[in-house]
């Protein structure tokens, strides 16, 4: 009787999606002797593969969880690569590359993150190289015998088809082809991608040539047990589609500056019916003792501290309810002088951790809309925030990681937030402390994600809505306020604007103020890092297209004599006008219009929590 034959270590090497599944314990036993052997920094995850007959020479390798690298790949240099990830047969990678989760690269593909200087004075053998590294994200498909050079850097979601040349950055979600690579389209357009001839067209190529491209070729040079894990294409709505039509090109982004479109206009008569209207609109939200969001609702802090906010922006004074003196007697009067926290109204003072400040609650809010509605009124908070005074680095340093910046990276933000806001408040009035500004400045540049510009991870049910919100939580309190540059602002536009197409969070009728400034800030601060002013800088085409259709739609919103609701919802912060809403929708629209070089035009400028300018420069002295 006939045994079917075991595979072998060369059926494994050409096959490794085999291996998980059917090798023999001497064969895995085998595996992990390969691995160890590999030299330089290395290190390996679980369940990975790498070919026998692989030349893997790196200074410096990470492999992903449920990797591979197939027969006759050739690695040298540094790569580092998420879960999921396969290098098929033939592939070279050599120099500095990074990939994302999911990428899939196919058989006798070359990703070349290094280069030679070519000056006339010497031979091209005698010249120094050169490396900027090459930079994959998630979720990627690159077909067979691509060639993708030094400094490019290939967005989310994108597919390559075989034969391409990269030469240039590719945005998310992009279908590219070509030599040099053109992106042919969208990946979430609805079109029929099954005829090889309207591909060919499109790409300006013949279906039977050597340059076919388009996904289906793609999938001729990767095998088809290896396809695309996640990110599969979808349907987009009329308002995503049109979106997806006003695209401009990634890098330099420079067309035509649109006109004035239906948000633009009427800035001035829109903020000039707001200051009007804004005694009636605190009126309506004061019980006759303190202030409510929106009537019905229990008096809260951050309701009184709305109230302070919007009154000095559209009327530059207080509200009239209370005279400067009584707003400043109760809000100081909020502040526990131990702790230097502020409870909810009714709640007890919250229980500090060991490290001597509080994980979550209001108080940690509080520490940005008390404190700035006291800035606001003049004296600040009167007494400092010691937990944060006399928190060590290292104790700063274990709270940071271990927050849950894979699974809630908008709290883990919102932390970092009130910690650094607590810390300028203290430097400002000279209780410094401890090295607790250094410390969290340096954890934040050495753990950021150089592909995204954030911290934190998406997931398949919010996509990037923590990581974004989060991310404008944690620069707000950190480098915006402190005058300090984020690292990696292209990578961080990028991450954003993709964010901002996702129809879950951002579709007709979707948005609420968290979601719409949290996206608008991050898009403005890199902005003016990058030094772009309207119509000049990186993706500015597609960043003045969102904020002209993002003030079309708020503009609208605004009720007469009642404000802004927070957002749709049936209940609690939803449509119901009311101070939170007011306060941040007012501060959203500044942005958005200063996007468009138009904020001149509202006759107001934030100057509490949502501040445009620093409120200090560096982590030094008072300030």
């Amino acid at each position: 009787m006939d045994h079917p034959r075991l595979p072998s270590v060369r059926h494994f090497d050409h096959c490794p999606w085999l291996f998980a599944a059917e090798a023999t314990e001497e064969q895995r036993a085998a595996q992990r002797q390969v691995q160890r052997a590999v030299g330089g920094d290395t290190g390996i995850g679980e369940r990975c593969y790498v070919a026998e007959s692989a030349a893997v020479f790196p200074d410096r390798l990470r492999l992903g969880d449920d990797s591979y690298i197939a027969a006759h790949a050739y690695v040298t240099g540094e790569l580092s690569t998420g879960s999921h990830c396969t290098l098929n047969p033939f592939t070279t990678v050599r120099g500095n590359v990074v990939l994302g989760t999911g990428v899939r690269i196919g058989a006798h593909t070359s990703l070349l993150g290094f280069n030679h200087s070519m000056a006339p004075d010497r031979p091209v053998f005698r010249q120094p190289l050169t490396s900027r590294g090459i930079r994959v994200g998630d979720d990627v498909w690159i077909g067979s015998h691509v060639i993708v050079v030094d400094g490019v850097t290939v967005g989310d979601h994108c597919v390559i088809g075989a034969g391409a040349v990269v030469t240039r950055d590719l945005p998310a979600w992009s279908v590219a082809a070509g030599n040099p690579a053109r992106v042919l389209r969208d990946r979430r357009e609805t079109r029929t991608t099954g005829d090889p001839q309207a591909v060919a067209t499109e790409a300006g190529t013949r279906p039977d040539g050597a340059h076919r491209t388009e996904a289906a070729t793609a999938a001729g040079s990767d095998s088809a047990r290896a396809p695309l894990e996640r990110g599969e294409a979808r349907t987009a709505g009329p308002a995503e589609a049109a979106a997806l039509r006003q695209r401009t090109p990634s890098r330099g982004g420079r067309g035509p500056a649109p006109g004035p479109g239906p948000g633009a206009r009427g800035l001035a008569v829109f903020a000039d019916s707001a200051r009007a209207q804004v005694g009636e609109l605190l009126d309506r939200c004061w019980d006759g003792e303190r202030y409510v969001d929106r009537p019905g609702a229990v008096p809260t802090v951050r309701a009184h501290c709305d109230a302070v906010e919007i009154a000095d922006l559209l009327l530059g004074a207080v509200p009239e309810q209370l005279s400067a003196g009584e707003h400043i007697r109760r809000l100081s009067g909020l502040q526990d002088p131990a702790s230097g926290l502020v409870p909810e109204f009714g709640e007890p003072l919250p229980v500090a951790d060991t490290d001597g400040f509080v994980g979550e609650g209001a108080a940690l809010y509080h520490v940005l809309c008390v404190g700035y509605a006291l800035d606001l009124l003049g004296p600040g908070f009167p007494h400092p925030v010691r937990g944060v005074r006399d928190m060590t680095g290292r104790q700063l340093v274990e709270r940071l990681e271990a927050l849950p910046w894979r699974t809630g990276a908008w709290g883990a933000g919102a932390w970092v937030d009130s910690l650094a806001t607590a810390v300028h408040w203290n430097l400002r009035h000279g209780h410094g402390g401890s090295g607790a500004p250094e410390s969290l400045f340096g954890w934040l540049l050495t753990r950021v994600d150089p592909w995204t510009g954030m911290w934190g991870s998406p997931s398949a049910e919010e996509g990037r809505l923590q990581v974004v919100n989060g991310f404008y939580r944690l620069t707000r309190g950190s480098f915006a306020q402190f005058g300090l540059p984020v690292p990696h602002p292209e990578r961080v536009v990028d991450a954003v604007l993709d964010h901002a197409r996702d129809a879950r969070h951002f579709g007709p009728g979707r948005e609420n103020a968290c979601n719409v400034l949290d996206v608008a800030h991050p898009l403005w601060l890199c902005t003016q890092q990058l030094g772009g002013r309207a119509g000049d800088g990186y993706r500015s085409g597609e960043i003045r297209d969102w904020a002209e259709r993002q003030l079309a739609g708020v503009l609208p919103r605004w009720q007469d004599g009642r404000g802004f609701g927070f957002g749709p919802g049936a209940a609690g912060r939803g449509p119901e006008p009311g101070l939170q809403g007011t306060e941040m929708w007012m501060a959203i629209v500044w942005y958005l219009a200063d996007l468009l070089g138009r904020s001149a035009e509202l006759g107001y400028r934030p100057r509490g929590i949502h501040r445009p300018e620093p409120a200090r420069q560096g982590i030094e002295g008072p300030g």
